[in-house]
């Protein structure tokens, strides 16, 4: 057999799967009318864990991560099939004022929450829309988890005793329930770092609704809580008299996108920190925790405490239980989804055509800063190299970093140079794990690339070495074909990119 009759074969196996899935939706729909019919529930947790695990049993270990996601795509399609079939789908959402960034659909969608909308309301329209507002499960963020909690009917003991909420609930009477899930995200998230806290300082910056929530988690936890906030009595002034803190938790939205870069404080104010917690999730990594990963110090950002307090939303909205391994299961393929891959490398190394090849084996969109800096500049590379030295074609590509470093989930090629500007490696890896592609300097082309032309190649790579090691993640060698090259890196990806 040749490559067309293997084509073949995946042509004819990709029309029995369509045609499998058609089946299977259109039994969805009379699924979803019996169910209707006889007042069960869409949802059927337990069913899906034991169906997961039976089919994941059949197949062998090495096909298991990647059939459990096919069969985690499958059965939410399946689940929000038979919600647009029910009479009355439950009506969800995010509220806030400014939710460009947020990942809470994913993540819903993935729980079956399957009309999730977002809300974005100015303050003044808060307490309307919350009266009269079409929906029926709300979560909430930044800046109404307090005055929403001010406008329920009835709260829960811990959202009562916090004075904030994240879950709101419209009950069959129209009154409003409010609760925290907050608390238990947090402190979930937070127990991952395996630092304790029984008679540690904790500094707490900002003083909002999250703030109150963490504030309220950590004394539970046993630490001496400290809130700095602008014009409190502890403020970032006099910072210096927490130098003994050892722990720090960013509840503000400082450095969230698309603010990136922006941070808080410098941690050197804080010399004693054992562990580093930023509510933020996009980017993954914010400026703060850039620093603290610097610096040793272990740190997370606000992805997993996200998860598991929709998780926890989740089931308040439809008053069902969630089996307690779909936290792990969505955290991991939100990661995988939102990371970016990166490629860096010598001038001539493959990073082009690689992508190119990686974006045809993934779906993603490769986006190459050169072009963008051409698009930018309305001329090609040589060109502003001719026009603004070496200098100030570094400062495009820095520009270029930063911007193309804000996107998730996309392929970023680089030029052979992006690593002789130490600001990049932040620009890259807030979001990304970083691929070097090697090749032999004797198979490097020069033509077109301004700075290989003519040059010592040697000499150029033993300047640049330890630069790109300080970038990198990972080491791929390019000397086989660039499908190979790709596949490579995806196989890498997919095993960390998650964890």
């Amino acid at each position: 057999m040749d490559l067309a009759d293997f084509r073949n074969q995946i042509d004819e196996i990709d029309q029995e799967l369509m045609a499998l899935f058609r089946r299977r939706m259109e039994t969805v729909e009379q699924i979803a009318a019996y169910k209707e019919q006889h007042g069960l529930p869409v949802y059927d947790p337990h069913r899906e864990e034991e169906k997961r695990t039976a089919l994941l049993a059949q197949l062998p270990p090495a096909l298991r991560d990647d059939a459990g996601t096919l069969l985690t795509c499958l059965f939410t399609l399946s689940k929000a099939h038979q919600s647009r079939h029910a009479a009355m789908p439950r009506r969800c959402g995010l509220l806030g004022r400014r939710l460009a960034h947020s990942y809470s659909p994913a993540i819903h969608a993935r729980l079956g929450s399957y009309e999730y909308r977002l809300f974005q309301r100015e303050p003044e329209e808060l307490e309307a829309f919350l009266r009269e507002g079409a929906w029926d499960g709300l979560n909430v963020t930044i800046p109404y988890k307090q005055a929403a909690a001010a406008c329920c009917d009835r709260l829960s003991p811990l959202a009562q005793r916090l004075g904030s909420v994240n879950t709101l609930v419209r009950c069959p009477d129209g009154s409003l329930y409010g609760d925290n899930t907050d608390a238990w995200g947090f402190g979930e998230a937070f127990r991952r770092l395996h630092v304790g806290c029984t008679g540690k300082k904790a500094l707490v910056l900002g003083s909002g609704g999250a703030s109150v929530t963490v504030q309220a988690v950590l004394r539970q936890l046993g630490a001496q809580v400290v809130v700095i906030s602008r014009t409190g009595a502890d403020n970032y002034e006099n910072l210096d008299r927490h130098r003994d803190a050892a722990i720090l938790i960013n509840a503000t939205p400082v450095g969230m996108y698309p603010d990136n870069g922006e941070s808080p404080l410098a941690l050197d104010r804080l010399p004693r920190l054992e562990a580093v917690f930023d509510l933020i999730y996009n980017p993954a990594r914010t400026r703060l925790l850039l620093e603290a990963e610097a610096r040793g110090i272990p740190c997370s950002n606000g992805l997993t405490m996200l998860v598991a307090q929709a998780v926890a939303a989740e089931e308040r909205f439809f008053n069902r239980s969630i089996p307690a391994g779909e936290n792990e299961r969505i955290l991991v393929q939100l990661r995988r989804e939102m990371t970016n891959l990166i490629l860096i490398g010598m001038p001539g190394s493959g990073k082009t055509t690689v992508g190119e090849a990686l974006s045809r084996l993934t779906g993603r969109e490769a986006v190459d800063l050169d072009q963008m800096i051409e698009t930018t500049a309305g001329c090609s590379i040589p060109e502003i190299f001719q026009r603004e030295g070496e200098s100030g074609f570094r400062a495009r590509e820095r520009a270029a970093a930063e911007e193309a470093g804000k996107r998730t989930g996309v392929i970023l090629l680089t030029g052979g140079g992006i690593i002789k500007t130490a600001e990049n490696y932040a620009a890259l890896h807030q979001n990304g794990r970083i691929y070097q592609l090697v090749r032999d300097l004797s198979l490097l082309p020069t033509e077109g690339r301004p700075l290989s032309q003519g040059a010592d190649l040697a000499a150029m790579w033993r300047e640049r070495a330890p630069l790109y090691a300080r970038f990198r993640d990972v080491e791929i060698d390019n000397s086989g074909t660039v499908e190979d090259t790709a596949a490579a890196i995806w196989r890498d990806f997919c095993a960390h990119s998650g964890s």
